[in-house]
């Protein structure tokens, strides 16, 4: 895994799907997904939250800032911005899935729910 950029002395970290592969399976990482509602239902990563403006205020009150939280978007461009935000928010771990949910689709279509 890999840093990027500090900005204020902490940042998000980048993440290959594999990488999220490997740990998916402990349950250790939560995995946020920031794509639209009919994307999400059509296909997600299995067990992923959706994070939406309407559920982001109840995910920040109700979720642990020191478990390791993974932001998925389509091609893993958005998911950057939204991963420096939690931080923002006082998350300690967080990582942006490099590829998205478009790469995660490519390499696991047996690990995906609908």
């Amino acid at each position: 895994m890999s840093s990027n950029d500090t900005t204020n002395g902490q940042t998000f970290i980048h993440m290959q799907v594999d990488e999220l592969a490997q740990v998916l399976n402990d349950q250790s990482h939560v995995v946020v997904d920031i794509r639209d509602a009919n994307a999400f239902a059509n296909g997600r990563i299995t067990d992923a939250i959706h994070l939406t403006n309407e559920s982001l205020a109840d995910f920040l009150r109700e979720a642990d800032p020191d478990a390791p939280v993974v932001v998925c978007c389509y091609h893993g461009h958005s998911s950057q911005q939204a991963a420096q935000f939690l931080i923002s928010q006082d998350f300690t771990q967080v990582y942006s899935l490099d590829g998205g949910y478009t790469q995660w689709q490519l390499q696991y279509p047996d690990k995906i729910s609908r």
